[in-house]
């Protein structure tokens, strides 16, 4: 984006200048999904694309924030003393939530801030625009108001504000992914522990690592997400009847396959299996990966998604109809990513065929859905940082 551009946007709507300049990346997971709150792996990496926030001190105790994603909204307030989850306050609780949470852990704020963000994730695709904004604000505030936490400390916040200022049950990957990127590198998270490593994705020219958009939102993401948690904390209540295990991704597939007539519903026990299955599955692609078996990877991307399909019931119509187009048109692998019921598919494709293969993935979706995809080039960018501060100047 233009900083330039958003400078002059932040004078206009706030009559001085800003201060301080921060960015956070959005996310995209290439396989291991709904594992992270399930005690698994998940590998995801930060891109180029993001949430930018701009920022001046206040002299009272009030936080005004706009974003140019949301301009029919308006410049949204809410006082510091006063922090508690307003329906009304639309896109603004993901802020407001970073600044409770702070709160809630100590940190003192002496004086309000204007805040104007600017974000080129598409709203609704399963990007993690949520988590970005969360991020973004985390390191501004660190940076504004001088408290010590690190990076590290600062991505676990932004996840409590998400889980208990937002109310939705996410768990720390998209937030970690965020903070802790690196150029060129997914995250290889085991989100029991959050030990991580970061592998090197090295597709060489020969394949192209592609996002691409249904344009369906994502309306059902967020009630599903929190009834497909409590489906699997039945699952796993019914195993801990016979395992000691604390997270349902501590069971290999061959022990989940020993065990799972234990678990009395049915859709528990689908449930569980994918989650299972897709923790043993992000294992073997990093390591298909690290070798160079491109092949491999893009078949376990594959498996990923019909199992996200026929287990865990999230893909939808959409991206069934995005996936299935990039499976017949050659795609090396695709799988939808993120919370599923529209959003965003990432593809693995040669790169000698890649405008035709968007032409024809394109046409043949249109087809089946009436609505016209989006293609993204993946640019894997750095996590969570400010970009300009006035405390440095």
């Amino acid at each position: 984006m233009d900083l330039t551009q958003l400078k002059q946007q932040f004078q206009s709507y706030f009559n001085e200048a800003a201060s301080y300049v921060a960015f956070a990346p959005g996310r995209v997971n290439l396989i291991g999904e709904y594992t992270d709150f399930n005690g698994g792996y998940v590998f995801p990496c930060a891109l180029g694309n993001g949430t930018y926030a701009l920022a001046s001190k206040r002299t009272d105790r009030m936080v005004r924030v706009v974003s140019v994603n949301f301009e029919s909204v308006g410049i949204i307030e809410f006082a510091l003393d006063d922090l508690v989850f307003d329906k009304q306050r639309h896109w603004a609780n993901y802020p407001a939530g970073v600044f409770a949470m702070l709160m809630a852990d100590g940190v003192r704020f002496a004086h309000g801030l204007n805040i104007l963000f600017a974000g080129d994730i598409p709203n609704g695709a399963g990007l993690s625009s949520s988590a970005s904004i969360e991020l973004v604000t985390a390191v501004l505030l660190r940076e504004v108001y001088g408290f010590e936490r690190t990076q590290l400390q600062l991505v676990q916040l932004s996840q409590r504000s998400e889980n208990q200022f937002n109310g939705m049950n996410c768990g720390i990957m998209d937030q970690f992914a965020s903070g802790m990127g690196r150029a060129d590198h997914a995250l290889l998270l085991n989100t029991a522990t959050l030990d991580y490593q970061t592998v090197p994705v090295q597709l060489g020219e020969q394949y192209t690592l592609l996002i691409a958009n249904t344009n369906k939102r994502r309306e059902l993401a967020d009630s599903k997400y929190n009834e497909r948690r409590a489906e699997c904390e039945a699952a796993l209540a019914d195993l801990q009847t016979v395992v000691p295990i604390k997270a349902l991704c501590e069971l290999t597939v061959e022990q989940f396959a020993q065990h799972e007539h234990v678990i009395q519903n049915d859709l528990a026990r689908q449930r569980a299996r994918h989650v299972i299955g897709d923790n043993q599955r992000t294992l073997q692609a990093v390591s298909a990966l690290t070798s160079g078996d491109i092949a491999t990877f893009g078949q376990l991307l594959n498996a990923s998604h019909r199992s996200l399909r026929d287990d865990f019931a999230v893909t939808g119509e959409h991206l069934d109809a995005l996936v299935q187009a990039a499976w017949d048109h050659g795609a090396v692998g695709a799988r939808m990513t993120g919370a599923g019921f529209g959003g965003c598919s990432v593809m693995i494709v040669c790169t000698d065929e890649l405008e035709a293969f968007k032409q024809n993935v394109a046409q043949q979706y249109e087809s089946a859905t009436g609505m016209a995809p989006t293609f993204y080039d993946v640019r894997i960018g750095d996590g969570a940082r400010m970009l300009e501060s006035a405390q440095s100047s």
